[in-house]
């Protein structure tokens, strides 16, 4: 068995799902800013996930999952997860973003599994609080170790795809680490570069 994890937000989908999120609130530029900061490496992931989240609250539960029902996707996603099905992999997304659109993702595109975040509700309309798997800077490193020991796959067996700060941790834990479209602080942890939109450029380094 081989396992290929995945980030989700300007990954496997083109964008950012909380800038999105924000758009209705016309705080999306506000949004932006504090995420661009954070995928550099420049804030504290857990400290501008919550404080960005914070910004989304009164949103109605139902324009979130109409958004994320609606993102885009990176062209070749689709391609690209059924090719690395067929050559035995598993293929895994995690996510500092929010189940409301992995889940959804993970049906169209067809992954084994997401590790992601909860936006909290109440009532129908967002509370401004968020828990879950993808907390931090070190969530993907930490839940990658756990997936390999459960399944049995060494680093060695193990791609991995993303574009930000929070995707150096779980780099650490693989032998494949393709920076994709990526930040620089990405880039110096990778050793594959690909700067193209196009997902099924990987699978030539892929064996």
């Amino acid at each position: 068995m081989k396992l290929a994890v995945f980030d989700f937000d300007s990954t496997l989908m083109d964008g950012e799902t909380i800038d999105f999120l924000a758009e209705p609130l016309g705080l999306k530029e506000k949004v932006a800013v504090i995420t661009e900061r954070a995928m550099r490496g420049e804030l504290d992931f857990f400290e501008s996930l919550t404080t960005r989240v914070q910004l989304l609250e009164g949103l109605e539960t139902e324009t979130v999952d109409s958004i994320c029902r609606n993102l885009p996707f990176m062209p070749g996603a689709k391609e690209t997860i059924e090719e690395l099905k067929k050559r035995g992999y598993r293929v895994v997304v995690f996510s500092g973003g929010f189940r409301n659109a992995t889940s959804h993702a993970r049906e169209v595109l067809g992954f084994d599994a997401d590790f992601s975040n909860v936006l909290h509700s109440r009532d129908g309309r967002l509370t401004g609080l968020v828990g879950g798997d993808m907390m931090f800077d070190f969530s993907k490193g930490d839940m990658l170790v756990r997936l390999q020991r459960l399944l049995g796959v060494g680093p060695e067996d193990t791609l991995t795809v993303g574009d930000g700060a929070n995707d150096r941790s779980m780099f650490e834990h693989a032998k494949t680490k393709i920076a994709f479209c990526a930040k620089e602080i990405l880039k110096k942890e990778a050793n594959v570069v690909i700067d193209e939109k196009d997902l099924t450029q990987i699978l030539m380094h892929v064996s």
